[in-house]
């Protein structure tokens, strides 16, 4: 075997190496970079085990099976502000109803979503996300009306 074979050959094996160091390092570096990442657009709705309270600031109702706000309930947003101006360490604290018909699984699921739609008008009312809670959704039992089992509470405290 000539010399030139053998620096072609090392060569060969040297670009073949490189070329899997290159491989891994850009796996690990792409699995560990993926780690800190969250999408911004639905961010999860974190659930606090915080107690409410005193009374709501203000109570937002929903349509049966409904979880879109309507126009009038946007005006929640403005007095939301109000109190939390009033207030500049406190937090906002939602808590979502729903009744004891139907599926358990799936009211629990309305009544997140519901809360959910109420801190996303909040956000897009100027309220800093982070200052949002979230209660665990609650069941509403008792004398109350239906429309009291289709309600978000919102608390500044």
């Amino acid at each position: 075997m000539a010399a030139n074979d053998e620096d072609e050959s090392t060569a060969v094996i040297v670009g073949v190496l490189a070329g899997i160091v290159l491989a891994v390092v850009a796996v690990v570096y792409g699995a560990s970079a993926g780690k800190g990442y969250k999408p911004a657009a639905a961010p999860v709705a974190e659930q606090a085990e915080i107690a409410p309270v005193g009374e709501a600031l203000a109570k937002v109702y929903f349509a049966v099976g409904a979880a879109a706000l309507d126009d009038a309930d946007k005006g929640v947003v403005a007095k939301t502000l109000e109190a939390l101006a009033a207030s500049p360490n406190a937090i906002v604290l939602l808590s979502g109803f729903h009744d004891t018909s139907g599926d358990p699984a799936r009211n629990a699921e309305l009544a997140k979503q519901r809360a959910v739609s109420v801190r996303d008008a909040l956000v897009a009312g100027g309220v800093a996300t982070e200052r949002v809670k979230f209660r665990k959704p609650e069941s509403t039992v008792g004398a109350g009306s239906p429309e009291e089992g289709r309600r978000v509470e919102i608390r500044v405290q």
